[in-house]
């Protein structure tokens, strides 16, 4: 029998938690509408979710302005300043070693994902909000732009290339979550319900859980 000590520290506020579930539940939204728009042909039913993808988008505006205001104004770990280590990308990179040393907050390498990840979620919001205007006549953009049908080629291309890519970022970002929990034996994914990370302890002094695996 192998006892593991972990020693863990409370990292994100209840703000960014929040805000984290917001996001998310929105994105599974938007992806669920698009998913059933696509069983329907033109008819009722398929403009109904079109409606409710436009609303959810809104959510979504809503959610993605509280994540940039949290990360600029908000606790240590919550702020993009903590996510930000370029030389450290750049190093993992040129030297092809992904091993990092690990710490409370985001994980240095993944954070690069995440915040390139922020930049895709602003640019279909922008676009989303556009296509609501130039296609339904809908949302605050629509007073500019609601009698230009011919942007919707130029923002519907990129809307769509986000939307699969961030298909892509979900299913990554669950499976990489599972493994590392289980290659690391660190309980990862509870950390945006509670709050804590946990770190394993390498001495029983700090340790403040222990948990038996056999």
């Amino acid at each position: 029998m192998e006892t593991i000590t972990y020693r863990r520290s409370k990292v994100y506020d209840p703000a960014l938690r929040l805000i984290h579930l917001w996001n998310g539940l929105a994105i599974l939204f938007l992806i669920l509408t698009v998913w059933l728009s696509e069983l329907f042909d033109k008819g009722a039913a398929e403009d109904v979710l079109w409606q409710l993808h436009i609303y959810i988008g809104y959510a979504l505006t809503i959610g993605i302005v509280a994540r940039l205001a949290w990360g600029v104004v908000g606790p240590r770990h919550a702020r993009f300043s903590d996510m930000w280590h370029p030389l450290t990308w750049w190093n993992a990179v040129r030297h092809f070693d992904f091993k990092v040393k690990p710490r409370f907050g985001h994980n240095v390498l993944a954070s690069g994902v995440y915040l390139l990840v922020y930049v895709m979620l602003v640019t279909m919001v922008v676009t989303g909000l556009g296509l609501a205007a130039v296609e339904h006549g809908m949302g605050p953009l629509n007073v500019w732009l609601g009698d230009m049908p011919w942007l919707k080629d130029l923002l519907e291309e990129p809307h769509e290339l986000i939307y699969s890519l961030l298909m892509g970022f979900v299913c990554v970002h669950i499976a990489a979550l599972i493994w590392h929990e289980n290659k690391d034996r660190m309980p990862l994914a509870q950390s945006m319900v509670t709050g804590y990370q946990y770190e394993i302890e390498t001495s029983s002094a700090d340790s403040l859980t222990n948990v038996d695996n056999t």
